[in-house]
């Protein structure tokens, strides 16, 4: 089986719900802590293995890309200063892959982004991901996907389990009886006709099929181009995928103020240098 050494991350989002702070920056550019979203994104990638990360963009992406480029300027000062260890932590992070940026077309939906990266993933099976969505696990989760895929040959989609009165809010799988396979998706659903209590989390092993699915899908909701709506015909049309439950972790959104500042909360207090600080700063701030 063909090594899945690329990656593509959907990272053309304006994210209005931060502005001002993403009027000049990225969202993807905040801070956990003290390390950018999207390099959280980037670091599971390449402990699975992924060699090449397609970045998509938009024009207002630039510091991104800087954050992923060499800094000869802060390399010398750090050296000078002595701060050797942060130097190390600085020169690591542009050596990390192989980054690769392409602009998205004109378009919107979550299916542009792989369709904008055609040329680069052409032939290859490929990894897909949101470049604000976070995954915190003692292993990856990209690599504990494609675990799964060598094992079983199929596709995969990754997903997490929500309390059964919270299913309204996500796209919910419905699995194949008795089986680990993706049957279909049904969005939003009222909590009592959800087939599942299990989320798309938005991260996928996706091949050449999909992508040539995808250029024939319709628009579908909000007049969009869906990446699970090329899915779900890949399955009509006989194609297995399959269903991969986070091990060990938990999927972090960082789409809106309020789960950002829970991410925040919640790898801050799983760190040596800080966790037990902050957790008896919220103790007494809570009393």
């Amino acid at each position: 089986m063909q090594k899945i050494k690329k990656a593509i991350v959907a990272v053309a989002g304006s994210g209005t719900r931060f502005l001002p702070a993403t009027k000049a920056m990225p969202k993807e550019m905040l801070p956990i802590v003290d390390k950018p979203i999207i390099q959280y994104v980037v670091e599971e990638l390449v402990e699975a293995g992924i060699e090449d990360i397609i970045l998509v963009t938009k024009w207002d992406k630039k510091p991104l890309e800087d954050h992923f480029d060499y800094n000869w300027a802060l390399t010398n000062e750090l050296k000078k200063s002595g701060k050797l260890e942060m130097l190390e932590k600085i020169k690591k992070i542009a050596n990390m892959a192989n980054f690769i940026y392409v602009r998205q077309l004109p378009q919107y939906g979550n299916g542009v982004p792989v369709l904008s990266a055609e040329s680069i993933v052409k032939d290859e099976t490929f990894i897909f991901c949101n470049g604000d969505d976070l995954i915190r696990s003692k292993v990856s989760f990209t690599k504990q996907m494609i675990e799964e895929h060598v094992k079983t040959g199929n596709l995969m989609m990754g997903t997490q389990e929500v309390p059964r009165e919270d299913t309204y809010r996500y796209g919910i799988l419905k699995l194949k009886e008795g089986t680990a396979l993706l049957d279909h998706i049904v969005e939003k659903p009222k909590v009592e006709e959800a087939p599942s209590n299990l989320i798309n989390i938005g991260r996928f092993i996706l091949n050449q099929d999909v992508i040539d699915i995808l250029k024939r899908t319709p628009l579908g909701k909000d007049n969009e181009l869906w990446l699970v709506d090329a899915v779900t015909q890949y399955i009509k049309e006989g194609g297995e995928v399959g269903v991969k439950r986070i091990e060990d972790g938990e999927w972090l959104t960082t789409g809106d103020p309020l789960n950002f500042l829970i991410a925040n909360y919640k790898y801050a207090l799983g760190r040596k240098d800080i966790g037990d600080k902050l957790k008896k700063f919220l103790q007494d701030t809570l009393k």
